[in-house]
């Protein structure tokens, strides 16, 4: 199956040469300077990108191209019809492992002082944030302001799966991109979790940024109708819209959740349940290649048969985790959705990231080799 990486669609700039890095900062200056002579430095957005550039550059030169770095734009809010301003360069980088499958600290020594050169030479202030395991944040300030806000990433050390024939379980969690501490809080468990982001949140392009760079997969958590009439989302699909407006407000939720490999609906219990709309949901599924999970809010639910009348892979959830806020409750759900991938040799069960969900999935994953049950991604389980 080919994965669709849209993590920096929304820009992709060319990287100076580091011989010219001065002269560029001053060329920056003159063009300012000549623009409008009431300004004696460049524009900050012009000099937010340069510097951004620049630390993209010296992160990839620190350890000869083998990290993974990236950049997303921050916007300022605005009005309608403006154009839009930047406020700060959100910048990813992810740690190496060894061959070993442990964090380079080599390289994560060798990325930290080319990161404070750059400080040093443009003056920038370095103030911490809070991270996660794995997650390491701050911010460069430039006269107070934010002008980058880095996000340093350690994957956590996967061991290779050997082929087993062990039976197989999922498990999807849903409903992110509210709230970044329930993403940090996600961040602390090193298992194959498949993570499934909302669109259109404070949070969903970080959340998915960093959940793909840790080692999770990332499913775009797609708003459909439920019966209930009221909008769980302000953006949602539901019957009667024209394929036109399907394909573009599914694009453009896509485009918020970047690295999104797969889709699961959220709510839908009148969308998933309406022919026409998921014939025209798979065809886009199809075309940008990606799988499907049907969350099953609804027993009228015809959107796995859909998909695969389009040629989508899809599997649909077998069992709800948490619909009980309780451990001992999800610890039965969770007992469940292992008996039934014993019974039928695999099984996908979706939670939330609820404290007592979260909790529960700590103390017993670690267990699950022992009931003779392998964690997958969700992918794993479509066809």
């Amino acid at each position: 199956m080919t994965r669709r990486s849209n993590g920096f669609s929304a820009f992709r700039a060319p990287l100076p040469d580091p011989r010219f890095i001065p002269s560029l900062f001053l060329l920056v200056a003159l063009v300012g300077c000549a623009a409008g002579c009431k300004k004696s430095s460049p524009p900050p957005a012009a000099s937010i990108r340069a510097i951004s550039q620049e630390i993209v550059f010296a992160a990839r030169n620190a350890t000869g191209g083998r990290v993974e770095v990236g950049m997303r734009p921050a916007y300022a809010p605005g009005e309608p019809g403006k154009p839009q301003t930047l406020a700060y360069d959100d910048i990813y980088i992810t740690i190496p492992l060894t061959r070993e499958g442990a964090p380079d600290r080599a390289a994560y020594a060798a990325i930290q002082d080319e990161l404070a050169r750059v400080a040093e030479f443009h003056h920038l202030e370095r103030a911490a944030r809070s991270g996660a395991p794995g997650l390491e944040r701050f911010d460069y300030l430039a006269g107070g302001r934010r002008a980058q806000s880095l996000h340093l990433v350690t994957p956590f050390a996967s061991a290779a799966r050997a082929a087993s024939r062990q039976p197989r379980l999922a498990i999807v969690i849903d409903d992110l991109g509210h709230d970044r501490s329930q993403g940090d809080a996600l961040f602390r468990l090193p298992y194959p979790l498949t993570l499934s982001v909302l669109p259109n949140l404070p949070f969903s392009g970080e959340i998915a940024e960093v959940a793909h760079r840790r080692g999770y997969e990332v499913l775009l958590h797609l708003p459909v109708a439920s019966t209930s009439g009221e909008k769980d989302e302000p953006v949602e699909l539901h019957p009667g819209m024209d394929s036109s407006a399907v394909d573009r407000t599914f694009s453009a939720m896509l485009e918020t959740v970047p690295y999104a490999t797969g889709v699961n609906n959220h709510e839908g219990s009148r969308g998933t349940a309406d022919p026409m709309l998921m014939n025209e949901v798979m065809a886009l599924l199809h075309e940008h290649h990606l799988f499907f999970v049907d969350s099953r809010t609804t027993a009228a639910t015809v959107a796995e048969t859909a998909a695969h009348l389009a040629g989508v892979p899809a599997t649909s959830r077998k069992v709800f985790l948490d619909d009980e806020q309780s451990a001992g409750a999800i610890r039965k759900q969770l007992a469940l959705a292992i008996q039934d991938a014993r019974k039928n040799g695999s099984a996908l069960a979706i939670g939330h990231p609820h404290p007592e969900t979260l909790q529960v999935l700590s103390d017993d994953l670690p267990q699950l080799g022992h009931k003779g049950v392998t964690l997958v991604f969700a992918s794993e389980l479509v066809y």
